[in-house]
């Protein structure tokens, strides 16, 4: 009866993680986060902003967690896809993680046009900030697109079991 019991519960178990592991969110890479924002500049380059469509549309640009996001010079968020209500929106200041990553967005387009931003920001379903990174690109219209990965090392799930948070109030 013991080795029937332990053999049920060790099914059991492995059942269980497995259902969980399946309610997990797909997490894209940095490197898939750069792919998708050369192709978004790209295509801000051909189209302009009639390229918003196509990023608020599932499919190439929206893919597990990345999406693309575009915001003017000054701050003003132009486009995003997980958080219409951003638009038009001035986010330059926005510093509720500790960190002034639009403004570090900016600088980087001015000066070097693209690369990566790294930020704290919620991991999904939690309250728990991992290193986020968003890979940006300055294009030709004169405003910058980006897509933000977590870093590897802090893309893993939480252990702590720390509850659903409420999503962000702005950024990626």
């Amino acid at each position: 009866m013991n080795k029937l019991t332990s053999i049920f519960g060790a099914t059991l178990i492995a059942f269980s993680l497995n259902v969980f592991a399946d309610d997990a969110p797909a997490m894209g890479t940095e490197a898939e986060a750069q792919a998708m924002s050369e192709s978004a500049a790209e295509l801000v380059n051909k189209d302009g902003e009639a390229a918003f469509d196509t990023f608020g549309k599932e499919g190439d640009f929206q893919q597990k967690d990345l999406y693309v996001f575009c915001m003017d010079m000054e701050g003003k968020m132009l486009s995003h896809p997980k958080k219409p209500e951003l638009v038009g929106q001035n986010l330059r200041d926005f510093d509720k993680y500790g960190d002034k990553l639009f403004d570090n967005m900016i600088k980087l387009a001015e000066t070097d046009g693209k690369g990566w931003v790294a930020y704290n920001w919620p991991y999904p379903g939690t309250e728990d900030l991992k290193e986020k990174k968003s890979y940006i690109i300055k294009n030709d219209k004169g405003f910058f697109c980006g897509v933000g990965a977590y870093a590897a090392d802090s893309a893993a799930a939480p252990a702590d079991g720390a509850a659903p948070a409420a999503p962000p109030a702005a950024g990626q």
